[in-house]
């Protein structure tokens, strides 16, 4: 299978030839990929328009045309769908099985596989055929997708927020590191990377992610936030058994370590509001306990939970009345 672009200076003709349905079915067409957050995903001759079509006219998008008995297709698709992530949200990548959808490829003109057009702004504008090698995948993405570094570095770090908030945890971690590799300290990515990680379990990956920023970088309230988290997951081991501490609170309620234990414990769980309360509770019984501990516990859940988390908010109310009441 040739290796060559057949696509350059040809938009035009493909855009004389392509047809995507009556207009009406385009609507409808449109209306089913709005909202798509997947950098890499399967389309059908039904909703080509609005995975490719519409979606080029936010971004670039790559369609790799296979099928499954194409050997070189196998080849070509780990590659690629490792170059579209690594470019971190700079282009799409729209896969379409040729045995089971060949209008579109017959209406491109395509004659062997694997076959992979870019479109811009509606059009194809270039493409290649064959498993080429990564290092000409990636120059095509560069020369499709642009090569504006600070442009790329905005457009991955959107690219892994909205893979983590869909839960895609690897998808992100794979962006985040891609970032890093091209702009080694960049905060946002260390702390989206740290935070996967130590959400994941691994509280040691997480520090060695946190190790990658530069000596005096800023400390962000994102950062501030994880290094909290951390911080008070690191000690939840060792508070021991939170029946024991309930049972403790419960037959002297002026117990004020057991009571702060089983905040800490309680949040650990998840349990935000009665953490809080604890704490609140040993506040307004003695302010001045363990040199005013309590109280600077529940700050560093505020900054662990988020200034605007609901249970920070509810508590910091608490706060202020004790203090100032």
């Amino acid at each position: 299978m040739s290796e060559q672009n057949p696509f350059g200076g040809m938009s035009g003709q493909y855009a004389a030839t392509v047809q995507y349905g009556t207009p009406q079915q385009a609507g409808t067409n449109g209306a089913e990929g709005t909202g798509n957050a997947g950098m890499v995903k399967d389309t059908t001759t039904a909703k080509f328009a609005a995975d490719v079509i519409q979606e080029s006219r936010r971004q670039p998008v790559l369609v790799d045309f296979w099928a499954p008995w194409c050997g070189p297709c196998k080849q070509l698709a780990p590659l690629l769908e490792k170059a579209v992530k690594a470019a971190g949200g700079r282009v799409r990548l729209v896969k379409m099985n040729i045995d089971e959808h060949p209008a579109i490829a017959g209406q491109l003109g395509i004659q062997s596989i694997p076959a992979v057009i870019a479109f811009k702004d509606g059009q194809p504008v270039d493409g290649f055929m064959g498993a080429v090698p990564e290092s000409q995948i990636a120059e095509f993405i560069r020369r499709v997708g642009g090569d504006d570094p600070q442009a790329q570095i905005a457009e991955a770090l959107a690219s892994a927020r909205e893979a983590a908030a869909a839960g895609d945890a690897q998808t992100a971690a794979e962006i985040y590191e891609a970032v890093l590799k091209q702009a080694p300290g960049t905060a946002e990515a260390v702390e989206g990377l740290a935070t996967l990680l130590f959400e994941a379990g691994d509280g040691d990956a997480a520090q060695a992610a946190l190790a990658r920023l530069p000596e005096g970088a800023k400390e962000t309230a994102g950062l501030a936030a994880l290094r909290a988290r951390m911080a008070l997951a690191a000690r939840a081991g060792s508070l021991g058994d939170a029946a024991e501490l309930e049972r403790r609170v419960a037959e002297n309620p002026g117990d004020h370590q057991a009571r702060f234990d089983l905040a800490m414990a309680q949040n650990a769980r998840g349990e935000r509001d009665k953490a809080a309360d604890n704490l609140l509770a040993i506040i307004k019984a003695d302010r001045g306990w363990n040199d005013d501990k309590a109280r600077a516990q529940l700050l560093q859940l505020f900054e662990a939970w988020g200034m605007t988390d609901e249970a920070t908010l509810a508590a910091r109310r608490k706060l202020s009345s004790l203090l100032f009441s």
